[in-house]
């Protein structure tokens, strides 16, 4: 990394070797399997590998205690959620591996993670950033007595734009164990976007990865730059500031160092200025200063699927239990806003759906 001064804060809790035997030990490969298993059971991959798990595990144990073992390929489909996103999901045998990796490396690089970094973190989650972005305005605004800036930003293709090396290169400072960073190179090399670059979205690894990645801009941000209110949920991040132009002179800095430090382009129609009682759009809901609403657009989406998830039902193509679980979910959500309207409406609507399809 370019950026040397700022490389030896990382370094800060000590360089760990010998990790590459915890991985690969039969103790950590059968806790990752009955760790991956929880709820894939009804998955024809996951059923298959289970019929044989005991002597799947040995054979991966094997391979990589002989240096043998070697990435497969991945399985690609679209999903729409709600934009179209490309997800490569890898093999069971390549899947348990990487829980046992992460079960190993996450919590080393998790212990210099900031607190305000809130995605694929145990305790962590969407809830609790919003929660916290709630928390951080009122404090700026002096309990609503002054104006509070946003300033939200958002990575162009982030997960695409990876750099294998660099990733690597920030790994090796907290991890010495060469075999385990050659492993770690065997899965990024699994997957390119075009050549050294990108990660899978289907991958646990690359959501330890993302944050490994990105909380090199988190470091900057907070320690170099010195902006208190910061928070970021994977490639999303949102800076707060009672004076718009602390947040006008951090940007063009965070730009140049996303770009020439990591290899990233901040989204060019996705950087927004706002300020909070005008409504701040960030992960799903639009924050004024005494409540939240859910997106208009995720709204409309939530009816939409949960309108053919009803014909399926009355259809019989899904029973009554897969609709409760999305009506569910979507509850959990607009309990987090403003939203008892919605809420009535759904459990009237589609509960009641269930109830006569009974």
């Amino acid at each position: 990394m370019k950026n040397d001064r700022f490389g030896k804060c990382l370094l800060l809790g000590g360089n760990h070797g010998g990790l590459y035997e915890r991985v690969i030990s039969k103790e950590n490969l059968f806790a990752a399997w009955r760790e991956f298993q929880k709820g894939k059971m009804g998955k024809r991959d996951v059923l298959a590998f289970a019929e044989r798990f005991e002597e799947h595990i040995l054979d991966l144990h094997a391979d990589l205690a002989a240096g043998r073992y070697r990435h497969g390929s991945y399985a690609r489909f679209l999903i729409h959620d709600p934009k179209q996103r490309n997800i490569a999901k890898a093999s069971v045998r390549d899947r348990v591996l990487h829980h046992a990796i992460c079960r190993v490396i996450g919590p080393i690089f998790d212990r210099s993670f900031i607190f305000d970094a809130y995605s694929s973190r145990k305790t962590k989650g969407v809830h609790k950033a919003v929660d916290r972005f709630q928390a951080l305005a009122l404090k700026l605004s002096r309990n609503h007595t002054r104006t509070v800036w946003a300033l939200k930003c958002d990575v162009r293709k982030f997960f695409d734009s990876v750099s294998h090396d660099t990733l690597l290169t920030i790994c090796a400072r907290r991890i010495s164990d060469e075999r385990l960073l050659a492993l770690l190179r065997n899965i990024l090399e699994s997957f390119e976007t075009r050549p050294g670059r990108g990660i899978p979205l289907g991958n646990l690894t690359s959501q330890l990865f993302a944050n490994v990645y990105l909380d090199e801009l988190d470091q900057f941000v907070k320690r170099t730059l010195r902006i208190k209110n910061y928070l970021r949920y994977t490639d999303d991040f949102i800076l707060l500031s009672a004076d718009r132009d602390e947040l006008d002179t951090a940007l063009p800095k965070i730009r140049a160092f996303a770009e020439e430090q990591l290899g990233l382009e901040l989204h060019p129609d996705k950087v927004v200025f706002r300020k909070w009682h005008q409504g701040v759009d960030f992960l799903g809901y639009v924050h004024f200063p005494y409540h939240r609403v859910i997106r208009t657009k995720t709204k409309k989406r939530m009816l939409r699927k949960l309108g053919k998830q009803k014909e399926r039902l009355q259809a019989g193509d899904i029973d009554a239990k897969n609709m409760n679980a999305s009506v569910n979910s979507y509850l959990g959500v607009l309990s987090h806003a403003r939203g008892r309207g919605l809420a009535k409406h759904l459990r009237r609507d589609f509960w009641m759906s269930m109830v006569t399809d009974k």
